[in-house]
């Protein structure tokens, strides 16, 4: 990819991020599920997101079986999503998709900054998708 700079994939900023995900475990009395799936490296995601009266986002929950890509990502969307709404989360979504095809800018997003570098690695981009294409999921079943 032109004009990508070559940066260490695994930061330990990224590695520390990926941690974080035991502050939002999976539970079987939310409204709503998600799941997804990557086809490149079968990482994979269960999620899991309960609303309030006005459709945002309340809480969140996942059990993730990813690399530190997958996981980091996770981590970023679920500390920011809460009081989101569905559209919200399917228009950045569209944004992250673009900007791992080359067609758009870095998502502005609290903390996405730490995915970066995992633009320069195709392999990762079905790992770093799986949290908006699960929480995509489960927000439009509602």
């Amino acid at each position: 990819m032109a004009g990508v700079k070559a940066t260490k994939l695994y930061s330990p900023q990224l590695l520390g991020l990926a941690a974080g995900l035991a502050s939002y475990p999976l539970s079987n009395a939310s409204q709503l599920t998600g799941e997804a799936r990557s086809r490149t490296c079968g990482s994979s995601i269960e999620l899991v997101v309960d609303c309030r009266d006005d459709g945002s986002v309340e809480r969140i929950g996942m059990q993730v079986t990813a690399c530190a890509i997958g996981q980091a990502s996770a981590a970023i969307m679920a500390a920011d999503v809460q009081g989101r709404s569905a559209a919200d989360i399917m228009a950045k979504t569209r944004e992250v998709e673009q900007w791992l095809s080359g067609e758009g800018e870095l998502p502005d997003w609290p903390g996405f900054d730490a995915l970066a570098p995992a633009l320069a690695h195709p392999a990762r981009h079905g790992a770093l998708m799986l949290v908006w294409k699960a929480a995509s999921n489960a927000l439009s079943s509602r």
